[in-house]
Formats: structure tokens, C-alpha cells, sequence
């Protein structure tokens, strides 16, 4: 059964490049359906992929070859949350290592151009216990790229 909601990502011709990173990346993601255009269109040719149905960490995506005209902002990004430094690099390392790009925060880009946060748990918890122990652990955070759990768990007891 089709979901009732999926997410619509725009890339320029490389959505079935992307929707295979990403079921070999993150678990409990996979391709779902690959449409190829039935005729000729403004940016490709009867034939090219032109729709792939995807799921990334379960949540079902729709990735559109449309073209050059839309490119991705930091305004959607996935957020992937993780359980502890291991599975934290690994996500940071594919998506950096694979032609992505760091940012601050937890923050990276893919090649595509879509954001991710490589969120630990350990600093979403840090965060909701509030008060200083949530000071302390975002100052840290605000220094890093990739997200460091000792460094944020060091924080948080002061």
C-alpha cells in the first residue's frame, strides 16, 4: 500500500544515484520503485529515470529527476539519530566520504546537496535535561563538526 505522505526530493538526473547511497548507507532503507520517463521532457529523454521511489531509515521518499532549476537548502534536512560514536561515524564518514561536505553542529551535506544531522542520542538527552547541564553540552556542540559524545558527555557533568 502507497503512503498517504511521502517526502519529494528534486534532484538534477542522479535521484537513482542518491536512492542507492541511500539504501546501502542506512538500515531499513531501500529502493522501492524506479519510473523512467514515457516521452521526451524539458530536462531528459523517453527512457531516462525520471521518478525513484525510495525509503530512507523508513520514512518514504519520492526522489524526482526535474532538473538543474531547484537546488536543496539546509531548510529540509534528515536527521538521523544515534545511539553511540561508532554508528555516529560511520553515517558522518559515508556521507562526507562519498563527495559530502562538513558543517557545523552535526551538520553535513551529501553530494547531492541534501543536509543531514548526525544526531547521537547523548546529545539530545543532554539538551532535554535542561539547565546548565544542556548549557554546558550545547557550548560544546557549537565548537564541533562531527558530533563527539565523550566531549559532549564530559560537558554535560561539568
Amino acid at each position: 500500500m502507497k503512503p498517504k505522505n511521502t517526502i519529494c526530493l528534486w534532484f538534477d538526473k542522479d535521484a537513482l544515484d542518491a536512492a542507492e547511497f541511500y539504501a546501502a548507507t542506512f538500515p531499513d532503507s531501500e529502493i522501492t520503485a524506479v519510473h523512467r520517463a514515457p516521452s521526451d521532457y524539458p530536462d531528459g529523454k523517453e527512457g531516462d529515470v525520471l521518478v525513484v521511489e525510495f525509503t530512507v531509515v523508513g520514512i518514504p521518499c519520492f526522489g524526482l529527476n526535474g532538473g538543474p532549476a531547484i537546488k536543496h537548502s539546509e531548510a529540509f534536512s534528515f536527521q538521523i539519530a544515534t545511539d553511540d560514536q561508532e554508528e555516529t561515524d560511520r553515517y558522518w564518514n559515508a556521507i562526507v566520504g562519498n563527495g559530502g561536505e562538513e558543517n557545523m553542529c552535526g551538520w553535513c551535506k551529501d553530494r547531492w546537496g541534501l543536509s543531514w544531522q548526525i544526531t547521537p542520542r547523548a546529545l539530545t538527552d543532554a539538551m532535554a535535561a535542561g539547565g546548565d547541564e544542556a548549557k554546558r553540552a550545547f557550548e560544546a556542540m557549537m565548537t564541533m563538526r562531527k558530533i563527539d559524545i565523550a566531549a559532549i558527555e564530559a560537558a554535560r557533568r561539568g
